[in-house]
């Protein structure tokens, strides 16, 4: 019988420091920026525990901050990156100085508004965004055109767009204004550009489209720009089986930009 492993794999450590995510973590032990107890890392399979020295650019990884969750209300105009190599403004430089380093939920492209969750733990976002959690995200779009309820209703079929297969697709049309329509769009996987890709296969171009809720998480009333924490306890009562919050009490975080 095999023992079970003993520790946690550094990458997965990494992560829920809220530093980067997994995969991002992973790309920085090949490069050679990660080294445990003296030694620069390889590989990302390595264990580590509490007694371990951890070092990421020659910086003491800070101790791991219980897991936090914030709602953000993003306006268009801002990528959804810690950096943006065309130099446009990124969501990440707009949010309050007094935020620990996050990452986000999924994205939101440059154009697109509304809820935008952000966590200081990696392997939540992770989790999160995987569509075996089955979080519904809901969406207000506005299309130029007269769609019509037969062609929404064949959506929830899925569509299949230059071979790349979309899942199921609720949309719901609210009110048609002239040559414009708003419309009621949910989803479950959240490819990228998925809906603005759907809605112009159609015929349909899309001018406006704000992100009204990712799962039991909604958007309300959260002003534009606007961030709000989700109390620890709602976290764990909405988490349910994805993961367990710790209650531990917060260390400072690690701020620097890596």
């Amino acid at each position: 019988m095999t023992e079970p492993e003993k520790g946690e794999r550094i990458a997965k450590r990494l992560a829920r420091a809220g530093i980067c995510s997994r995969r991002d973590a992973e790309r920085w032990i090949a490069d050679g920026r990660v080294t445990v107890d003296g030694v620069t890392l390889t590989r990302p399979g390595v264990l580590v525990d509490e007694s371990s020295l951890i070092l990421v650019d020659g910086q003491k990884l800070a101790q791991t901050e219980r897991t936090r969750l914030w709602r953000y209300h993003k306006p268009s105009g801002l990528v959804t990156s810690h950096k943006d190599p065309e130099g446009r403004a990124t969501v990440f430089e707009r949010l309050p100085a007094d935020l620990p380093r996050v990452i986000s939920v999924g994205r939101l492209d440059l154009t697109s508004e509304g809820l935008l969750l952000l966590t200081n733990d990696g392997g939540l976002a992770r989790r999160l965004e995987l569509p075996a959690t089955g979080w519904v995200r809901r969406y207000r779009v506005r299309v130029h055109g007269v769609p019509e309820a037969k062609r929404l209703a064949e959506l929830e079929r899925g569509v299949t767009i230059d071979g790349l297969a979309y899942g199921p697709i609720k949309a719901v049309l609210d009110r048609q204004q002239g040559a414009n329509a708003w419309l009621t769009v949910s989803i479950k996987e959240g490819k990228n550009r998925e809906i603005r890709k759907v809605m112009e296969h159609l015929g349909w171009s899309v001018s406006r489209l704000i992100r009204i809720a990712f799962g039991p998480f909604q958007l309300g009333l959260l002003a534009e720009g606007q961030v709000e924490e989700v109390p620890t306890k709602v976290l764990q009562e909405q988490l349910g089986d994805q993961g367990t919050v710790s209650a531990r009490k917060p260390h400072a975080a690690h701020r620097r930009s890596l």
